[in-house]
């Protein structure tokens, strides 16, 4: 990704997450794989919603700061794990949106296929173990689930997202958490009520073959 488009994705992202109440404070963080092999990241201790283009920094592989003169996001090396374990995404968002965190602090999956918006828009969403975050824990624990998951829930933490720009990866999160806010409800009118086998894979035969999206 040029790194223009990945700055003003990344400023437009930070806002939508801050308004809709996905990052509170100073929580969350973003970054973007850029042409060269760095990557333009989120620095810790600001408010997403209030960042400017002298905020973001820009990292080497190995976490460095190679442009900027804030201090990265302590959660560096899962964003680096990620891009470690799936060349095809160049973005990440992590966020504690409510209800997709209430999900992961309780400890139950949104693993049940009940939409078919859900196929066609994430695949599957994975739910890793417990890791302290900043440690090396954490992009451990990510690294199992986001082999073959466009989104996941963290326990006890929140949620992240992937994709092929900022604002895709940004769009993951909102469906993720509308899906967890359909699911909730659900569950408050006697449970979510899965589909077939059958029309599982073909909801990811088209998810391939009509949105050219991997079968996850």
């Amino acid at each position: 990704m040029d790194i223009s488009t990945a700055v003003g994705e990344m400023l437009e992202a930070g806002r939508r997450l801050y308004q809709k109440g996905f990052v509170a404070s100073n929580d969350g963080n973003l970054s973007a794989r850029l042409e060269d092999g760095t990557f333009l990241i989120t620095p810790t201790g600001i408010c997403k919603g209030d960042m400017a283009e002298a905020d973001l920094l820009v990292i080497d592989a190995q976490g460095a700061v190679v442009r900027g003169t804030k201090k990265v996001t302590s959660e560096v090396k899962m964003h680096l794990a990620v891009y470690e374990s799936r060349p095809d995404i160049d973005a990440v968002v992590h966020a504690h949106p409510q209800k997709a965190t209430a999900f992961a602090v309780a400890h139950i999956p949104l693993d049940k296929i009940t939409l078919p918006e859900m196929v066609f828009a994430l695949g599957k969403v994975g739910m890793t173990d417990y890791a302290t975050p900043s440690t090396e824990g954490l992009p451990r624990a990510v690294q199992k689930q986001i082999v073959d998951s466009n989104a996941l829930l963290l326990k006890n933490h929140g949620a992240l997202t992937v994709g092929n720009s900022v604002m895709e990866a940004y769009f993951a999160m909102e469906t993720l958490e509308h899906f967890a806010s359909i699911s909730y409800y659900a569950s408050q009118l006697g449970g979510a009520k899965a589909l077939g086998e059958r029309q599982i894979a073909e909801l990811f035969r088209v998810r391939s073959e009509v949105y050219g999206k991997p079968k996850l």
